[in-house]
C-alpha cells in the first residue's frame, strides 16, 4: 500500500482527482469505480475543472457505483443515482448510458444483485475503485462482519451507518435500512484501489483498518492484501499510525 499524506481535504482531493485523471488519460475507456458520501465530493470538483479546463475527456469512460439504498427512487435527491449525477455526471462529458448503480428500486434482491455483479465481471472489473472510509471501517456498505462478503449483495445497515446517514434525512426513520452493495470480492477484483480519507475522527479507523489485522470485523482491512491500493489522506486522518 503506498500512502500519501496531504496537509488538509482540499490537497487530499486534488491529488486523489490527479490519480483518477491520470487512469482516464492514459486509459480513455476506462472502467472507473465510484464512491459517494462526504469525502469524494472534492474529488469530484477537481475531476469537474479539470474537464471544464479541457484536460479530461469522460466521453469514453464507463463507470460502475459501489452502492445504492433500496428502497430509494432515482429521483430522490439523497439516492446515490442523484448524488452521482449532481456531483459529476452532470458536468462532465460522459454518456450517461455509460454509468451503472445498482437500481435500489428493484425489490429482488437476489435478482438486482446478481445483475449488477454479471454486469461488473463483463467489464473484466474496474480499472480504478474509489472508496471512502466508514467510521466502522466499511467499504461500500460491507459492515464489520463474521465474514466478507464476497459478491454483490443486500446488506442490513448498521446503527451507526444509520445514525452517521440521519443528517441527510428529515428524520431517523426516513433512512433506509438496507442497501445493495458490491462484496468485499467485487471491489477486491478491481486493478487499482484508491481509497479517500479526511479528518481526525477517522484516525483511529485508518490504524485499524491499514495497520492492525485483517479481519473482517474491520472490512477495509482487506485491502492490505490488494497488490495496488493507494491511500491519500490528510495529517488529521494519519494521526494515529505507527511512526
Amino acid at each position: 500500500m503506498r500512502i500519501i499524506k496531504t496537509k488538509d481535504y482540499e490537497e487530499m482531493s486534488r491529488k486523489a482527482a490527479n490519480i483518477i485523471a491520470a487512469q482516464v488519460i492514459a486509459k480513455p475507456d476506462c472502467v472507473l469505480g465510484l464512491a459517494t458520501g462526504s469525502t469524494p465530493i472534492g474529488t469530484y470538483k477537481n475531476l469537474v475543472a479539470k474537464y471544464e479546463a479541457g484536460d479530461l475527456d469522460f466521453s469514453e469512460v464507463k463507470t460502475v457505483n459501489l452502492d445504492e439504498y433500496k428502497g430509494l427512487t432515482r429521483e430522490n435527491d439523497q439516492s446515490y443515482y442523484y448524488f452521482m449525477h449532481d456531483n459529476l455526471f452532470n458536468h462532465v462529458n460522459i454518456d450517461l448510458a455509460n454509468t451503472n448503480l445498482p437500481d435500489g428500486t428493484k425489490e429482488d434482491a437476489d435478482a438486482e444483485c446478481a445483475a449488477y455483479e454479471a454486469l461488473i465481471k463483463s467489464f473484466g472489473g474496474a480499472d480504478l475503485q474509489l472508496l471512502g472510509l466508514g467510521h466502522n471501517g466499511h467499504i461500500g456498505f460491507n459492515e464489520p462482519d463474521s465474514h466478507f462478503p464476497v459478491a454483490t449483495h443486500c446488506v442490513d445497515l448498521q446503527e451507526r451507518t444509520i445514525e452517521a446517514n440521519k443528517r441527510f434525512f428529515a428524520s431517523i426513520d426516513d433512512v433506509p435500512k438496507q442497501a445493495y452493495t458490491m462484496g468485499i470480492g467485487t471491489i477486491m477484483s478491481a486493478k487499482k484501489i484508491l481509497i479517500v480519507v479526511s479528518g481526525e475522527d477517522k484516525a483511529d479507523t485508518v490504524a485499524k483498518a491499514f495497520f492492525g489485522p485483517v479481519t473482517p470485523e474491520v472490512p477495509a482491512s482487506i485491502l492490505q492484501l490488494h497488490a495496488d491500493v493507494v491511500l491519500v489522506a490528510d495529517e488529521a486522518a494519519l494521526s494515529k499510525i505507527p511512526q
